[in-house]
């Protein structure tokens, strides 16, 4: 028995997948699934690029706006709540298309990866916080290394969350990400993944964050860190998210509006070629061109 098909246009940021998904859900009744980690939060849309209700052009999405900016929510949480969203898709006789660049959300559907939905563990997460703040984040990242080179080799040396829930990962289960990976890849999985990546040279790719970056800026992405930052008495984790980051250290007088927008475009250029780096290694993906004509890509996506 054949299963379901589910259509996935992943890529890096800025590459043109909310676009691309938009229109290729209109010509096959489709609905879209966002797989973005960041656009899960409410009250960030300007950081986060999330499409506005004027750009879905009436296309139903899925997992966006799903909780506040201090909640936790995991791979599992994400994994177990797009899987509810991709039957409630097909059950309404749609097509289900997943968008987005966040590798690890991507590789929980694809390859049915269970990753542990640990309990948080409040004071081990104090312990590793103080320890990032006096000895360096270098010191966590190093630890990290030790117990899971692997997953340390997809992540940048200053990506704090992704470190410290490696080692939480580690203290709760006694398996490293790694290895419960590889157990979970053996799960039966369930719908019948397409899989579709946006590419562009690079220099063109760059000029394009780049310019993004500067829209945001102008649609007024420093006063909604501003708000959300004010809003919640403490840091929340996605604030530690590309764009946001930097505004708040901006905000703290840590560095002046210019160097501001240089590292927000510098670190989004460093994601943006480790999303590729990720995306590549999945060997069952179709690349396509981001510079064709939409048309011409849907065409090549319906053709498959």
């Amino acid at each position: 028995m054949s299963k379901p098909k589910v259509i996935v246009i992943c890529g890096p940021t800025a590459s043109g997948k909310t676009a691309l998904s938009i229109e290729l859900a209109k010509r096959v009744n489709g609905e879209i699934v966002s797989c973005d980690s960041m656009q899960i939060y409410k009250e960030m849309n300007i950081g986060t690029a999330k499409p506005t209700e004027q750009e879905k052009k009436g296309i139903k999405h899925y997992m966006i706006d799903i909780v506040s900016p201090n909640e936790r929510f995991s791979v599992a949480d994400y994994k177990k709540e797009a899987k509810i969203a991709i039957r409630h898709i097909l059950k309404k006789e749609k097509v289900p298309i997943i968008v987005g660049g966040t590798g690890l959300y991507l590789d929980s559907l694809i390859y049915e990866i269970e990753y542990p939905n640990i309990k948080f563990n409040e004071q081990y997460r104090k312990e590793l916080e103080i320890i990032a703040n006096k000895e360096g984040l270098e010191k966590l990242y190093n630890d990290a290394k030790k117990i899971d080179p692997i997953a340390v080799e997809k992540i940048s040396q200053n990506d704090k969350k992704r470190i410290i829930r490696i080692l939480e990962i580690y203290k709760a289960t006694g398996k490293n990400k790694t290895e419960q990976e590889i157990a979970s890849r053996k799960n039966e999985i369930e719908f019948d993944y397409k899989v579709y990546a946006l590419y562009w040279e690079r220099e063109k790719l760059y000029k394009r964050i780049n310019q993004r970056v500067d829209i945001m800026l102008r649609e007024g992405l420093i006063k909604e860190v501003e708000q959300i930052y004010k809003k919640y008495n403490e840091f929340p984790t996605a604030m530690q998210g590309l764009g946001y980051k930097e505004v708040v250290q901006y905000l703290n007088g840590e560095n002046s509006y210019e160097e501001m927008v240089d590292k927000i475009k510098m670190e989004t250029r460093r994601y943006a070629k480790r999303q590729l780096t990720w995306f590549r290694k999945n060997k069952q993906t179709i690349w396509i061109d981001g510079e064709n004509e939409l048309q011409n890509n849907i065409k090549i996506i319906l053709e498959e």
